[in-house]
């Protein structure tokens, strides 16, 4: 193949790719280690990033920090190399900075201890991808390393495998495209591997594997796969002519941060720093997200002082009413040994003072689990508040913004600030002074719109929200890619307004829905959740959705603006 400006050339004897397919495509490359496989998926990101074409890597093993000896792209993770640590709360961020400002981006997985942080931190990104994507249809490249680990052949998916799946099979007709790598194509999910139009077969050599090649390509190609060199490969691409075809990829030309480590000294590169600015902003997320999670820590501390209180308070009740049966007891033996029948005052004085004593602390027992029930609604409350907090932050630094032009404009006319406004201390208005009025009434409009959408907060009317024209483009994606009648989504959608923004499963909606059975309405929450207009959260086995007022409040202020 020659190469032209919309391709991207892989070897030295010239085999290339079309960028547009390679950019929005469903890829799989595999091989066992040391085969080539990483080095394949290292030189299509060298080449993208020569053209100026973004991409995000979920880098399982730490291997591609290396990109940053000649390119400037944002490393992310847990580890002190990465420009950041990151977390689940920056899925949305970091959405934005891939698709909006073009960023490349290696999303480093490999320094987390959690596994759960990990899942969630790569499904929230995905989502978020897939999302955003639909908005602003630029072809970009998700690639996933070792996606056997999120698409298991064996067992059922999870929210990540569920993801991915997702945009394997829809997400070409929005723009973003998928490659999957792994060196152990029988331990991933056959479907992902069927839907790929792109496959790239290493060196394999395991029965089970070559297997594999034999289902897909032929007995003759899984014969040949066994003795590819390091970095030979056969291609097999919908878009070629040729049915498969026999390529020796080039090397990397960036430092191998993947290559076993040996016995001398690795001289590592000196490595491109990111822009400023984009880490500074996601610092500002960790730093607010670590606030309020200290927050939250400080009183769930409390709450369990209280419980322990609580506890000792229900040991004191406790042994205060095995002292009372015990001195029933004895006085009903008194009683009846005595000669009139009677008790002395004695023993009914402490009876008394027993049951006096009971009573106090059964009452301090109810105000201390009051006190510690509102103490847990309060941890709730925060916790939502954590993530409005993004979209409120963003709407004052604008407001802050558009306060200092209007300060500097008015300083130029003249005009008395701290009367409001007024005319020019100048009667004789030249025309420049004429078009400066004009934008501090334009800027005074931006501002009062922006201090209206920021002091909204919780009490926004849901259903105000939905009916936007913004939001119901994203209403419309999601009635488009499903199968059921749009009067379903209109339903749906009234049914979450109504809930005051309190999540429902679909076994609370479905006794709504006027005879609607379960699989519509959950044919219906996954694609609203799909396209972005919905929330969810696991409760148990099952699903709790809700309406996702960041996403609807970020899409409305997006479309005003660009009015």
């Amino acid at each position: 193949m020659s190469e032209t400006t919309d391709e991207i050339t892989l070897s030295a004897d010239g085999f290339s790719m079309p960028t547009v397919e390679v950019l929005t495509g469903r890829g799989f490359v595999t091989g066992k280690s040391g085969a080539g496989k990483s080095n394949t998926a290292s030189v299509v990101a060298e080449e993208l990033l020569d053209r100026g074409h973004p991409f995000m890597v979920v880098d399982v093993d730490g291997e591609y920090y290396g990109l940053k000896e000649q390119y400037e792209v944002l490393h992310v993770g847990a580890t002190e190399r990465c420009d950041l640590q990151v977390g689940p709360e920056h899925a949305d961020r970091l959405a934005e900075f891939a698709l909006d400002q073009l960023v490349p981006i290696v999303l480093d997985v490999s320094g987390y201890v959690d596994q759960d942080v990990v899942d969630d931190l790569v499904a929230g990104v995905v989502h978020a991808l897939f999302a955003r994507e639909q908005e602003v249809r630029y072809p970009f490249l998700l690639v996933v390393e070792e996606v056997h680990e999120f698409l298991p052949q064996q067992g059922g998916l999870d929210d990540v495998g569920e993801a991915l799946i997702r945009v394997a099979k829809r997400g070409r007709k929005h723009g973003l495209g998928i490659a999957g790598i792994s060196q152990r194509p029988a331990n991933v999910k056959k479907d992902f591997i069927t839907q790929a139009d792109l496959l790239v077969w290493h060196r394999l050599t395991w029965d089970n594997d070559t297997d594999v090649v034999r289902r897909v390509v032929g007995s003759e190609a899984a014969d040949a796969v066994e003795g590819l060199a390091d970095g030979e490969a056969l291609v097999q691409a919908d878009w070629s002519e040729v049915d498969l075809e026999r390529v020796q990829f080039r090397r990397k030309h960036t430092f191998d941060a993947g290559a076993t480590p040996g016995l001398d000294d690795v001289d590592r590169p000196e490595l491109k720093s990111i822009g400023e600015d984009l880490v500074a902003e996601l610092e500002e997320i960790s730093d607010e997200h670590e606030r309020r999670q200290d927050r939250i820590a400080e009183l769930e501390a409390t709450i369990d002082a209280k419980d322990d209180r609580i506890a000792d308070l229900e040991d004191e009740v406790e042994r205060l009413k095995t002292a009372d049966e015990t001195l029933d007891l004895l006085t009903r033996r008194i009683k009846g040994s005595a000669a009139e029948g009677e008790v002395s005052d004695e023993m009914r004085e402490r009876l008394e003072e027993k049951n006096e004593q009971i009573h106090d602390l059964e009452a301090d027992l109810a105000d201390v689990q009051e006190e510690r029930d509102e103490l847990r609604e309060r941890v709730a409350d925060l916790k939502d508040e954590v993530e409005r907090l993004s979209s409120y932050e963003e709407r004052v630094e604008q407001a802050e913004a558009i306060e200092e032009q209007l300060d500097r404009a008015r300083e130029v006319l003249g005009v008395d600030v701290t009367q409001g406004g007024g005319q020019p201390a100048s009667a004789a208005a030249d025309e420049p002074e004429a078009e400066l009025r004009a934008r501090i009434d334009e800027l005074e409009a931006e501002n009062e719109r922006l201090r209206e959408q920021g002091g909204g907060g919780a009490g926004d009317d849901l259903a105000t929200l939905v009916e936007h024209e913004a939001v119901q483009a994203a209403v419309d994606v999601a009635k488009e890619n499903g199968d059921r009648a749009d009067e379903h989504f209109d339903r749906v959608l009234a049914i979450l307004a109504s809930s005051d923004g309190g999540p429902l499963s679909a076994g609370e909606i479905v006794p709504l829905m006027d005879g609607v059975g379960d699989a519509t309405v959950n044919t219906v929450l996954r694609e609203l959740f799909d396209a972005g207009v919905l929330r969810r959260k696991k409760d148990g086995r099952s699903y709790e959705y809700a309406l996702d007022e960041d996403f609807l409040e970020r899409r409305i202020e997006v479309a005003e603006q660009q009015r």
